[in-house]
């Protein structure tokens, strides 16, 4: 890990409302919440890799 943030008592707060939504998604299966995060986070991780690469220039 390369950034460790520290949250405020109301970001906290905010965070642990979104987590707890998106559990409840998942119909309060974490274990199934937490998978599905790490494929999201897989795929925005390509997204961000693939559009910071370097372009080719092709004629």
């Amino acid at each position: 890990m390369d950034h460790i943030v520290t949250l405020d008592s109301r970001q906290e707060a905010a965070l642990q409302a979104v987590a707890d939504k998106f559990v409840a998604l998942h119909k309060g299966d974490t274990m199934k919440a937490l998978k599905e995060m790490i494929v999201l986070n897989g795929r925005l991780q390509e997204q961000i890799d693939a559009s910071s690469a370097p372009h080719r220039v092709t004629r």
